[in-house]
């Protein structure tokens, strides 16, 4: 099973990843402290918006074969000159994808996100943001060779 996803973001691409976590310090009944990992407003509304717009495209039993994930970022510029090239520049493709990938499991694309045993990230600069999905079921090889 093949599908592409194709989410335009007309407002502008939201620039939030897994690495931006929030830490506090917290307290137990017994008074010992421990450090309490959470996710920062803006990581939180992106993965609310993607699951909002990815919902739809959500099959009705998430797969259990292997699957090979392509992503291409879109990153909103207004230099006309840089549409079309590869963004080298933070936010990591790693770490955006990690989200995408997160939400994708959360709603039920595949059991596990350890799952995902070929992926390619694509980033560049474009006049709107998008991301485009392309999301594929392999077949299990007989015999992986180098």
């Amino acid at each position: 099973m093949q599908k592409v996803i194709n989410l335009i973001f007309e407002e502008g691409l939201p620039r939030a990843t897994s690495q931006q976590k929030g830490e506090t310090i917290r307290r137990r009944a017994d008074g010992s402290q421990y450090i309490h990992h959470y996710r920062k407003a803006k990581v939180q509304a992106l993965r609310t918006e993607l699951a909002y717009r990815l919902n739809r495209y959500t099959p009705a039993v998430p797969t259990a074969e292997p699957v090979r994930l392509i992503v291409f970022i879109g990153f909103d510029v207004k230099d006309k000159k840089l549409w079309g090239q590869y963004k080298t520049t933070r936010p990591d493709g790693d770490n955006y994808v990690k989200e995408i990938k997160d939400v994708m499991t959360e709603i039920g694309f595949w059991n596990d996100d350890a799952q995902v045993v070929d992926e390619r990230i694509v980033r560049s600069y474009s006049e709107k943001g998008f991301i485009t999905i392309q999301f594929q079921t392999l077949q299990q090889p007989r015999r992986i060779t180098p």
